[in-house]
């Protein structure tokens, strides 16, 4: 999966690779590409069979943590998510389970 890094797009780099691994940590992107990249990542996910995920927002003032949970709350292929325990995170980190893909 590609996306743009903050860091790598000021550099003129471009799009870099994003491992599809269970753990996203939005550290790295633009506040404003979440909305664009939560979907597709978890997509991704979800079509490697990978159905826990972790979102890594940080504890700072809330406001990436609410938009990513507001962006989950609207997400047909979350099945749940929840602030993530103390040694993933804590509340600088979301836990995310996600449904199986219905096979055709």
């Amino acid at each position: 999966m590609k996306s743009t890094d903050r860091n790598e797009a000021a550099e003129g780099q471009g799009p870099v690779e994003i491992p599809i691994d269970g753990v996203l940590d939005l550290h790295t992107f633009n506040p404003r590409e979440v909305k664009d990249l939560l979907p597709h990542y978890l997509n991704e996910c979800r079509r490697r069979g990978i159905l826990e995920v972790r979102v890594v927002h940080g504890k700072g003032g809330g406001t990436l943590r609410k938009t990513v949970h507001t962006i989950l709350g609207r997400l047909s292929e979350v099945s749940s998510f929840r602030l993530a325990q103390e040694d993933a995170g804590g509340w600088g980190a979301t836990i995310v389970i996600l449904n199986r893909e219905k096979q055709l």
